[in-house]
């Protein structure tokens, strides 16, 4: 691997929102760089979606890949179309963002809702679920897929943002959810964890996961699994991301049992 190529490779081992910060930072600094030299705005702009878009393609995922290549055309569509606005007036626009989803709260996942049937096959491969958690449950779309499963289950969410927490319970007034940090929220007691997160956080979920849940328990992951570990069952219909099943205190069956998934 040349030297390049690393370079470019490395914003896929930064904690998230950081690789997303440097495209938009790099982006503009082409555009000023041009700008500076008196080039045609066009080609200004030009060279501004060039590199974003460049960088956007070393961030891990196609959400974030397009949350990256989208930061600057979309900056820079408002600011033209607002170029009157004083700065200010940018940061009171950034203050329902940070409300809704504080800055800590980054560390762990961006807001990616869980897709409606993303969990849909689920009761069929771990069965029944008496106690239910999604942690980091945003405005309740993974609630809501928990409870088409196992209606009758108590379902818990847990969220850090408390606006997105207020929302969640006015969405799924049928849930318990509580307003907190989901890594102090002990998981003893409950049947099922289940998680969309961001990779980085993965082994961090898997250590708590064996800290702290029943060896019958299940851990549900979409879309991420869980480094250096076998799944329990891993279950993908086509166009839907991958269901990651892991039972955190008893090893994977073997390949032709039901547990495998397929």
């Amino acid at each position: 691997m040349t030297a390049v190529s690393t370079r470019a490779r490395l914003p896929l081992h930064w904690p998230w929102p950081l690789p997303a910060l440097t495209a938009w930072a790099f982006a503009w600094a082409a555009w000023y760089a041009l700008s500076l030299a008196r080039a045609p705005l066009a080609w200004a702009l030009v060279a501004g979606l060039i590199v974003g878009t460049g960088l956007a393609f070393a961030c891990r995922g196609r959400w974030r890949q397009s949350i990256a290549a989208a930061g600057f055309p979309l900056s820079a569509w408002a600011l033209g179309a607002a170029n009157a606005w004083p700065a200010w007036a940018w940061l009171v626009l950034l203050l329902p963002l940070l409300l809704a989803y504080p800055l800590r709260a980054w560390r762990d996942a961006p807001f990616f809702p869980t897709p409606a049937a993303a969990l849909q096959g689920l009761d069929i491969i771990v069965g029944h679920q008496a106690r239910v958690l999604d942690a980091g449950c945003g405005l309740g779309h993974g609630l809501r897929a928990l409870r088409q499963l196992w209606p009758g289950a108590e379902v818990q969410g847990v969220e850090w943002s408390a606006l997105l927490a207020w929302l969640a319970r006015l969405r799924c007034p049928w849930a318990r959810i509580r307003r907190a940090d989901m890594w102090t929220q002990s998981w003893a007691g409950l049947d099922l964890v289940y998680v969309f997160q961001r990779p980085e956080s993965m082994a961090r979920v898997w250590a708590k996961a064996r800290a702290e849940m029943a060896p019958d328990a299940w851990l549900v992951s979409l879309e991420f699994a869980v480094p250096g570990q076998t799944p329990w069952a891993k279950p993908q219909s086509t166009g839907q991301r991958p269901l990651w099943i892991y039972r955190p205190g008893q090893p994977k069956p073997d390949s032709t049992g039901a547990g495998s998934g397929r």
